[in-house]
């Protein structure tokens, strides 16, 4: 008769490595998981505020950035910046990418609440390709677009 010997199974003859890199590997899984929740938290917290909303408004009804864009024009990345809210008064300083089918271009805005009313002191746009600022606040254009 043959002797069997019975082996182990792989868990119990490699459970000294097996158990430490699973172990880090949760948590460096989990981590990017938490990371990425965050970063879709704010971001969305931001793309549902009112001077995010203003300002995606405003450049589509400008018509000089939409000949220059195109339309649809939508956003186009992650946005920057800080927006803060507090015994209704607030402040926003964001950058939102955009873009349109004929380019891409940088939204910004700055602006106050008070008594739940949102007052912007700036909003314009950059065309990328060239440079060119164009004021959305009504503001004289050439002021920015002068050349010396």
């Amino acid at each position: 008769m043959e002797d069997h010997i019975p082996q182990k199974s792989w868990f119990a003859r490699n459970w000294g490595w097996a158990v430490p890199v699973g172990g880090c590997l949760t948590i460096i899984i989990l981590f990017f998981i938490f990371l990425g929740s965050l970063i879709f938290g704010v971001s969305e917290l931001i793309s549902e505020s009112v001077p995010y909303q203003d300002a995606i408004k405003k450049v589509n009804e400008d018509e000089y950035v939409i000949n220059i864009l195109g339309e649809p024009i939508e956003t186009d990345g992650m946005m920057n910046g800080s927006l803060s809210y507090e015994n209704n008064q607030g402040s926003a300083d964001i950058s939102i990418p955009i873009k349109g089918p004929k380019g891409g271009a940088e939204l910004y805005l700055v602006g106050t609440k008070e008594n739940d009313q949102w007052t912007y002191t700036e909003m314009y746009v950059i065309i990328e390709e060239t440079d060119e600022q164009i004021d959305l606040l009504g503001y004289q254009q050439d002021e920015y677009n002068e050349n010396p």
